[in-house]
């Protein structure tokens, strides 16, 4: 099956795969060749995939997964390969989203500084794991 991987500054990946796993809104989802048609809305998450014996992450900030006749496209906000993710810069991001939650005052817009530390928490996870 074929996935193809699109932002909206590039497509980061196109390419035949054996298996596709992603996180919904609803929860965690997987696809194998000849699955049915299915359409998702995509949450903040990794999405693995595997092609022979190598697997490779990318993280997924929202969008939407699409599969039909053993093509999937997933349109996402903002997306990455793991392996391209400057863990440095992401540990830092992590840890001023952390410190703007732990502030009491209350003029920090806290929906996005959760939204910041839960797209560093992707980065990471996404670079990180092998």
């Amino acid at each position: 099956m074929h996935l193809k991987i699109i932002t909206h500054e590039d497509i980061i990946f196109d390419e035949d795969v054996n298996e596709i796993y992603s996180k919904g809104i609803d929860g965690e989802f997987g696809i194998l060749k000849g699955h049915e048609p299915i359409m998702s809305a995509l949450d903040i998450g990794v999405t693995r995939i595997v092609q022979d014996n190598d697997t490779k992450l990318f993280t997924t900030m929202g969008g939407i997964f699409q599969f039909k006749d053993d093509e999937a496209v997933i349109l996402t906000d903002a997306g990455e390969f793991g392996g391209d993710i400057d863990v440095a810069r992401a540990k830092e991001a992590k840890a001023r989203a952390e410190a703007r939650l732990a502030e009491l005052d209350a003029s920090i817009d806290a929906k996005r500084a959760e939204a910041a530390l839960s797209r560093a928490m992707v980065r990471l996870k996404a670079a990180l794991k092998k």
